[in-house]
């Protein structure tokens, strides 16, 4: 099957993710003992409307980003996993009997892909993945189906390629995130067993919430809020261009207003934002209860925004940092640098950890 989403690969891998203002690449090792240690990692941003909606409309400027930062990266690695967004996938659990031969497994799962793939199937790339026995019948087995447009996967095959690299793997944005929220849950209490838990990704242009139980994700929804609310807010408060606002908001510099007229009354926005979807997963599922929420995405490292989102949810709330227990490789590794920039590195995160798969 050419959709390699769930083929494990044991050699050096580079996570790369391309996201709709930057791409970030992540290389980590195994340290021993069930322990990972991070060799080295790079974020270079994108032109303005280089990717839209998780589609790729510029490839050559987006090569040339990937380019960049590999050789910041100073790495031989050329092996990369990339992702799709979740929207660009489709996935379905479906029940088969177990012991199926792998050639009886891949004629059942293209019946069932002709059922509810709204394509032809030499259109879209498909791969599947046992997951183990189906719950309510041990004479079966539960099996995982996914499929995208081919050429949502040439494009970012493309771009990897264009920039020298080549890709060995394609994930799901959803999927990787989950893999590296792994990492996190070692930091909660009791390990985050029997606990739901709001990741909370706040990207530029949306906000993803996924609440997870046991390593499940139980209940996901999208909200168009995002970090470049922030930038218009400083673009019409300041009086700047678009560009301009964006590049003060990075670096600083702003007037002394800003804190309390424009960046405070966004961070409670953006609590609000948490609250409005937590009442939502409270309506549509059986749960009544968020046992902590971690934020994640480029605006969670805002000094501060996890009090406010704790002091209006009253639920704990934690920055993201996959990277919390594990071993820096070397010096070029900034541990101040990265702990900023963890929040937003998720999805390469967890791509990264995919030679690690079993």
């Amino acid at each position: 099957m050419a959709f390699d989403i769930f083929n494990p690969k044991a050699q050096p891998l580079i996570g790369l993710d391309i996201s709709s203002s930057s791409v970030k690449l992540v290389e980590v090792a195994d340290a021993g003992k069930g322990t990972f240690r991070i060799e080295r990692y790079a974020i270079e941003s994108l032109p303005k409307d280089a990717v839209l909606d998780g589609n790729i409309t510029n490839l050559e400027a987006v090569a040339e980003s990937v380019k960049r930062a590999w050789k910041k990266m100073a790495t031989r690695t050329k092996n990369v996993a990339l992702a799709l967004p979740a929207a660009a996938v489709i996935t379905k659990k479906i029940v088969v009997p177990a012991g199926l031969r792998e050639e009886e497994l891949e004629m059942q799962v293209e019946t069932e892909a002709n059922q509810y793939i709204p394509f032809a199937l030499d259109e879209v790339n498909l791969d599947f993945q046992v997951i183990g026995p189906s719950p309510s019948n041990p004479e079966e087995a539960e099996v995982i189906i996914a499929a995208s447009r081919k050429e949502k996967v040439e494009d970012r095959v493309a771009v990897a390629e264009a920039a020298g690299l080549k890709a060995t793997v394609m994930d799901v944005e959803s999927y990787a995130v989950q893999t590296a929220f792994e990492m996190i849950e070692k930091q909660l209490p009791n390990n985050g067993v029997d606990q739901s838990i709001a990741l909370v990704d706040v990207g530029a242009n949306m906000m993803n919430v996924t609440v997870l139980r046991n390593d499940q994700a139980i209940y996901n929804r999208e909200q168009a809020f995002g970090g470049n609310n922030l930038t218009q807010d400083i673009q019409r408060a300041f009086g700047m261009s678009l560009e301009e606002a964006e590049t003060q908001k990075k670096t600083g510099g702003l007037p002394d207003n800003y804190d309390n007229e424009v960046l405070r009354p966004f961070m409670e926005n953006l609590a609000q934002e948490v609250t409005r979807a937590m009442q939502f997963f409270f309506t549509s599922t059986s749960y009544n209860q968020i046992d902590h929420i971690v934020l994640a995405g480029g605006c969670a490292v805002i000094p501060g925004l996890d009090e406010v989102v704790a002091t209006r949810t009253q639920v704990n709330t934690i920055v993201a940092n996959p990277f919390a227990n594990m071993a820096l490789a070397n010096q070029r590794v900034k541990p101040k640098q990265l702990a900023m920039d963890a929040p937003a590195m998720m999805v390469a995160c967890g791509l990264a950890m995919r030679r690690f798969d079993a």
